[in-house]
C-alpha cells in the first residue's frame, strides 16, 4: 500500500469512525501503525530540518498543521499562527441561539496540536507576507522564515452603507457575536419581527444561513408566540436542499417565515433597524444581517485575489500551491476553487495540501488524482436534521476540482434520526482536527 493510498483511507475511514475509537485505534484498524503514516523518503532525504508556516487555526489551517507534523513523523518544523486562543466553531454554532448548544462547547484550544503534535503556536497575526523573501512579519514584531507557507484566514466582510455589526450582529463569525444575537432573541417580545438576510453567493457554509432561519423559526414557534421571521435572501432562490428549506419555511413555519428572493441588503439604519433592499424595506425588533463576503485581507495585501472578481484566491488544486505566488499554499474559505466555504471540506483540503507539501519538500510532485468531500448536517427544527454530501475530484482536464454527481447524496426530508447523526459527525470532525 502507498503512502498517498494510506493518507486517502485515514481521510475517508476518520469521517465516519466512531468518536470513541481513539487514533491509535484507528490505524490499528487499517494495518497501521502510526510510524507508517509517513513518506519514508522524506525522513530518510532530510539533512535539515523545513519549516511550514500556517496561518490561521480554524478547521483549514488546524488539521494542515496537526497532518503535516503526523504523516512527516515529526521530521519537519510546523508553526501555527493565531490571533486567538480558543477557535469558536461555526459549525452547530446555529444551536447557541435556541439554547442547545452553549459557547464553551463549540470551542477548542490549541492545546493538543501544541502537546501531543509539536505544533508551535504563535498567538498573533499576520501583518506582511513577503513571498519573494519567503518572511513573514507578525503584530508581536517577529519575523519568521518559511520554506512552505499556509493561509487559511477565512473570510471578511464587504460593508454595507449603515450597518453597524456591533448593533446588528452578522453572528457568521462564531463567538462573542452568536451570543449577543442569542441574547437579543431572547429578549423578543412576543409578536415581534425578526429580520435576517442571507449574503450573495459565495459565502461561508452555503446552507447556513437557510439552517439559521429554521432554527430561529423553531424557536419563535416554541417560544414567542405571534412573532414573525423575515429572511432576505439576495440570491434568486434558496441554494441549498430547496425542497428541505423550502418545505420548512411553507409547511412546518407556515405564518412565521416570510422568504423573499431577490432581496439583497443595499442599506441599513442600525438605530431604527430598518433593512432597504430592491424588494422594499423592512423593520425588525431583533435584525441578523449577514453582509457579502471576501476572502480575508491578508490574502489581498499579498497580491494573491486573483479569480475573476477579486476577492477570492486562485490555487492549483494538486496542491492549494497560490498561482499568483510560489511557495504560497491557501486552504479553506479564501480559495477559489468552486468547492464549497465550509468546515469539513475545509479539513479535506487541508489533507490534501499537507500531503503535497511534503512530496514538494522531497522534490517529488503532488499526487495527481486528489478527492476531496464535503458533509453538512442541517438542524431544520429543535430535534430533527437534514443531510448532505458531495464529493469533489481533480479534472486533469481543466485542472479543476468538478463534482461528482453520482456521489452526491441528501436526506428526502429532516428526520430526528439525522438530527442524532448530526453530533457524531461533528464529534468526530472536531476530534480529526484539534485532537
Amino acid at each position: 500500500m502507498t503512502v498517498s493510498t494510506q493518507r486517502s483511507l485515514i481521510h475517508s475511514a476518520e469521517e465516519t469512525m466512531m468518536p470513541t475509537l481513539s487514533r491509535r485505534q484507528f490505524l490499528q484498524t487499517l494495518g497501521l501503525g502510526a510510524g507508517l503514516c509517513v513518506a519514508p523518503n522524506l525522513v530518510r532525504a532530510a539533512t535539515t530540518r523545513q519549516h511550514v508556516i500556517v496561518v490561521g487555526g480554524g478547521f483549514a489551517g488546524a488539521t494542515a498543521a496537526k497532518y503535516l507534523r503526523l504523516w512527516s513523523n515529526n521530521s519537519i518544523d510546523v508553526t501555527l499562527i493565531e490571533a486567538n486562543a480558543n477557535y469558536y466553531s461555526p459549525i452547530l454554532s446555529n444551536l447557541v441561539l435556541n439554547g442547545q448548544r452553549s459557547l464553551s462547547q463549540l470551542a477548542f484550544s490549541y492545546t493538543a496540536l501544541s502537546q501531543q503534535y509539536g505544533v508551535r503556536v504563535i498567538y498573533s497575526s499576520v501583518t506582511q507576507v513577503d513571498g519573494n523573501n519567503h518572511t513573514v512579519s507578525l503584530s508581536n514584531q517577529q519575523a519568521l522564515s518559511y520554506d512552505r507557507l499556509i493561509l487559511a484566514p477565512g473570510i471578511e466582510f464587504l460593508p454595507i452603507t449603515g450597518l453597524d455589526s456591533n448593533i446588528i450582529p452578522h453572528a457568521w463569525k462564531s463567538g462573542a457575536q452568536i451570543q449577543q444575537l442569542q441574547q437579543q432573541l431572547a429578549a423578543l417580545v412576543a409578536g415581534g419581527t425578526v429580520v435576517m438576510s442571507i449574503p450573495p453567493k459565495p459565502y461561508r457554509c452555503p446552507p447556513g444561513p437557510y439552517e439559521r432561519a429554521c432554527v430561529i423559526a423553531d424557536f419563535l414557534k416554541r417560544n414567542k408566540p405571534g412573532a414573525k421571521l423575515i429572511v432576505l435572501d439576495a440570491n434568486a432562490s434558496i441554494l441549498v436542499e430547496p425542497e428541505i428549506f423550502g418545505n420548512a419555511f411553507n409547511n412546518t413555519y407556515a405564518g412565521i417565515v416570510q422568504y423573499i428572493p431577490n432581496a439583497p441588503v443595499q442599506e441599513v439604519n442600525s438605530n431604527t433597524k430598518v433593512a432597504m433592499t430592491p424588494m422594499g424595506e423592512f423593520k425588525g425588533d431583533v435584525m441578523n444581517i449577514i453582509p457579502p463576503q471576501r476572502a480575508n485581507s491578508i490574502i489581498h495585501s499579498a497580491g494573491l485575489a486573483n479569480d475573476a472578481t477579486k476577492q477570492w484566491a486562485m490555487v492549483n488544486p494538486l496542491s492549494y500551491e497560490s498561482t499568483a505566488m510560489a511557495g504560497i499554499h491557501v486552504i479553506g474559505d479564501a480559495q477559489a476553487t468552486g468547492q464549497p466555504k465550509a468546515g469539513h471540506i475545509a479539513n479535506s483540503e487541508a489533507k490534501v495540501c499537507a500531503d503535497a507539501i511534503l512530496r514538494l519538500l522531497t522534490g517529488a510532485q503532488p499526487y495527481s488524482a486528489p478527492v476531496t468531500n464535503s458533509a453538512c448536517y442541517s438542524p431544520i427544527s429543535s430535534n430533527t436534521a437534514s443531510w448532505l454530501t458531495a464529493v469533489y475530484a481533480y479534472d486533469p482536464n481543466t485542472k479543476t476540482m468538478q463534482s461528482i454527481p453520482a456521489a452526491f447524496g441528501a436526506s428526502s426530508a429532516a428526520s430526528t434520526k439525522n438530527y442524532s447523526k448530526m453530533f457524531d459527525w461533528s464529534t468526530n470532525l472536531f476530534a480529526d482536527t484539534f485532537a
